[in-house]
């Protein structure tokens, strides 16, 4: 089955439909953060270290990286995002930008093989993207849109991913460095925008078979108890062929969901990175081996008796 290799210099990612679930985080993007975009046009990054550092230990497998910042200089402070997260954390990075000069400028630095967010359907956008992500040897988002819009028909959006993969091969990408984004609109405005993508989900892995991402915090957008919406989607997502998302790892239901979903889908063997996660730490023991509070129940019997403990 299809793999897609992402590193950065001293580790590795692997997106694969029989691995497990790859959470991205999305926290370093100014959209909608008016202070977080205040204080990287003006060069305090304090903050970007600070996400990426909590997406991590949170559990976040890769990072996206995301600086634009209206009329600002974007291809300077993406670079400079992409050095700082790089020298903080080793995850892997996903390069964010719809601006084909600051994905190069993000690329020129990054130390790794990055994966590119992102191309879509659109002839320019094709001609200026692919061959920078050949340029670098780098992996890339696919997203399924083209002059034309958005489709609301899955099969429609299904052939702009098979164009972007076919256009791909002509600039020696294979279809594993391409990650396809089947846009998942929000269900609260359009109700059956869940089941478009489980369709378009089925198609892309039994037919291209290329890997998947998405920005899945769009699918519960306006909704109230946002998070346990954005939890089943990415459930369902999941038993569908989804293979990972851009997503917030600092909202717990949503992990548990996902590594949940792992277990059931085989992709955590003996449950052991769901015991290194969820185990409760055994209680602290005080002199003796016994642990603080135990003492004068465990060794009494009625009558207030000691029981002897060989």
């Amino acid at each position: 089955m299809t793999d897609t290799l992402i590193s950065s210099a001293t580790r590795e990612v692997v997106i694969g439909f029989d691995r497990p679930f790859v959470m991205i985080g999305e926290r370093i993007n100014p959209t909608g953060r008016k202070i977080l975009a205040a204080e990287m046009a003006g060069g305090d990054f304090s903050r970007v270290e600070a996400d990426a550092l909590a997406q991590v230990a949170a559990g976040a497998h890769m990072l996206d990286v995301n600086a634009g910042i209206p009329l600002s200089d974007e291809p300077a402070i993406l670079a400079k995002a992409v050095q700082l997260v790089q020298s903080v954390t080793d995850v892997p990075l996903s390069i964010d930008s719809s601006i084909v000069a600051a994905l190069a400028a993000g690329l020129a630095v990054y130390k790794g093989k990055a994966l590119v967010n992102s191309v879509t359907g659109e002839e320019e956008r094709l001609e200026s993207v692919l061959p920078l992500v050949k340029k670098h040897g780098a992996a890339v988002v696919a997203i399924s849109n083209d002059e034309t819009g958005i489709s609301e028909d899955p099969d429609v959006r299904f052939e702009v991913a098979k164009k972007i993969v076919h256009r791909a091969a002509d600039y020696g990408i294979p279809a594993s460095d391409i990650v396809v984004d089947p846009l998942v609109m929000p269900i609260g405005a359009i109700n059956k925008a869940g089941v478009q993508v489980m369709h378009l989900l089925r198609r892309l892995r039994s037919e291209l078979k290329v890997n998947t991402t998405c920005g899945a915090s769009n699918i519960s957008f306006g909704l109230p108890a946002r998070e346990g919406i954005t939890a089943a989607f990415l459930i369902s997502a999941m038993g569908a062929g989804m293979t990972s998302a851009i997503m917030n790892p600092l909202h717990t239901e949503i992990v548990r969901a996902v590594m949940g979903a792992d277990v059931m889908m085989g992709h955590d063997p003996d449950c052991m990175r769901w015991i290194r996660r969820f185990r409760e730490a055994p209680p602290a023991t005080g002199a003796g081996g016994v642990a603080p509070g135990e003492g004068a129940g465990r060794g009494r019997r009625e009558g207030g008796h000691r029981r002897r403990v060989s």
